[in-house]
């Protein structure tokens, strides 16, 4: 038995030895991948500020305090540390590891046109009482400007790590092994898992959206695109959500669409 453990072994060795480089980094970023997701998960999370580190941020509001851990945290797991895994480790250039500016006018006119779309499709989806009661996520930056804009600035680099992990990191990293059309498709995967809890609608449309920016971030050759597009989308959502509830506008017509511009 012992032999035959050996020899299985030494099998397994010659194996990952035989592997490309390319195959070995594709191997190490989706490991890492995994492991950060996880340590954010636990680490990062806001039960994990609140009740183990009681709040060491220092915030009035704990709670309020446990977001921007949540966001914080995201935003060094998901673009400090595998943005440093490609540069470092892998000796990668900026361009390689999907951090340059790639095709800008491109990715500026895509955004421009994504936009207007984006105003009116969150208007619409947060005439759902499941939207209206998940956004923004810490439902009291709806009573204040002010915490609204802190808590929006904070998202946006939680935004940075969320779109580095997934449409820079694993993405980049696994296409030179696998080719890009199946690295679209595997950076898509866990993306879309990780929006099991959202409602129903996200949810589903969480994989067109992976694939979609994949996609888009692959053809500009740089992650940055996926930034503005996810952020403002997330942006706009809080705020219709936000003035949805303080002005109690209700449907999807010009008349509710008044009552809740008229609440600025």
């Amino acid at each position: 038995m012992i032999d035959r453990l050996r020899g299985e072994w030494q099998e397994l060795r010659a194996s990952v030895a035989g592997l490309s480089p390319n195959a070995r980094r594709a191997a190490i970023v989706l490991i890492a991948a995994t492991l950060l997701v996880l340590v954010h998960l636990q680490v990062g999370s806001r039960r994990f500020y609140r009740f183990t580190l009681d709040n060491p941020l220092g915030f009035e509001e704990a709670a309020f305090g446990a977001w921007a851990w949540w966001f914080g945290t995201q935003g060094i797991f998901g673009f400090v540390v595998p943005a440093a895994i490609l540069l470092l480790a892998f000796r990668w250039t900026p361009r390689q590891a999907g951090l340059g500016l790639g095709d800008w006018k491109l990715a500026l006119g895509i955004t421009a046109l994504y936009l207007p779309l984006v105003v009116i499709g969150t208007w619409i989806l947060t005439d759902g009482t499941g939207f209206q009661e998940q956004y923004p996520h810490y439902l009291p930056a709806r009573d204040d400007w002010g915490i609204f804009l802190t808590y929006e600035a904070l998202f946006l680099f939680y935004w940075i790590g969320w779109e580095y992990l997934w449409r820079g990191f694993v993405l980049f990293g696994t296409a030179p092994a696998i080719g890009a059309p199946l690295a679209i498709v595997v950076q898509t995967v866990p993306f879309a898992i990780l929006h099991a809890q959202k409602p129903p609608a996200e949810a589903y449309l969480s994989v067109l959206g992976g694939l979609a920016l994949g996609a888009l971030v692959w053809r500009c050759r740089s992650f940055w695109i996926a930034v503005p597009i996810h952020a403002a989308q997330m942006l706009i959502l809080d705020w219709w959500a936000t003035m949805r509830h303080r002005t109690g506008a209700e449907g999807i017509g010009l008349e509710a669409l008044a009552q809740a511009l008229g609440g600025t």
